[in-house]
């Protein structure tokens, strides 16, 4: 597969929609995630980020503005032991307490299916990142509709052992604007992992569409010691 730089992937699409980035440091000893949020509508712009225990949650920046919180305020990160979980709505919880009782990753999704936001159907995408004992693997899946079919769920799970430095990939809800939103297609995009994490988290916000961008959570694990460092950016300040 032809890796792709993430920059480019993102300047030259002004609507992904939300998406996440699973991969390694170039130096082989760090563990990277993202997840981004864009919006359209009002109710999906009047959002921010806030860290929440280990993980992060959404919260309305203008409460008096939010219209709908049913898929737009959840908690996208969680952290279960030496897992991390991360995903683009309340997927999340069901993956925590689905692996809290020793059920798998895909199984935990089971019970899942896209958005019920017709015509969209919005993919659920979800990743799980497991480091232990110096030893880190990664996993990506995608709930979608069958080409905008609600009766149809698709269900695809991609997992990367032991990940190439330097190395990570993308998976996003949407291929690009629209009406209806098309689904996102293929397997994760292979993409380049550049830089400490501020230059990481800069070459993202930076390429995501001004009008549209509303929050990027980056996170970098020490594989050996499975400490991390958090960053945050919203465009609601």
């Amino acid at each position: 597969m032809k890796m792709l730089a993430i920059e480019e992937e993102l300047k030259n699409n002004a609507y992904p929609g939300r998406g996440i980035v699973i991969g390694k440091t170039e130096d082989g000893k760090t563990a990277v995630t993202a997840y981004f949020i864009m919006g359209r509508s009002e109710n999906s712009r009047n959002r921010v980020f806030v860290e929440d225990g280990e993980g992060i949650r959404t919260q309305a920046f203008d409460p008096s503005k939010l219209t709908d919180p049913s898929l737009i305020i959840y908690a996208p990160v969680r952290v279960l032991g030496n897992k991390t979980i991360v995903t683009n709505g309340d997927q999340t919880d069901t993956i925590y307490e689905g692996m809290d009782k020793q059920l798998t990753f895909e199984q935990s999704l089971r019970s899942r299916e896209f958005e019920p936001d017709g015509p969209n159907y919005t993919p659920r995408i979800s990743g799980i990142m497991h480091i232990e004992n110096g030893r880190y693997n990664y996993a990506m899946s995608i709930l979608k509709s069958s080409d905008g079919n609600p009766e149809a769920c698709n269900r695809y799970t991609f997992a990367y052992e032991n990940p190439v430095a330097g190395e990570g990939h993308f998976i996003h809800t949407y291929m690009h604007d629209g009406s209806p939103l098309p689904s996102f297609e293929g397997e994760p995009k292979l993409v380049g992992i550049k830089g400490g994490i501020d230059e990481f988290t800069s070459l993202l916000w930076d390429n995501l569409n001004e009008d549209n961008k509303v929050s990027l959570f980056v996170r970098y694990i020490d594989i050996a010691s499975g400490t991390y460092e958090t960053r945050i950016v919203n465009k609601n300040k």
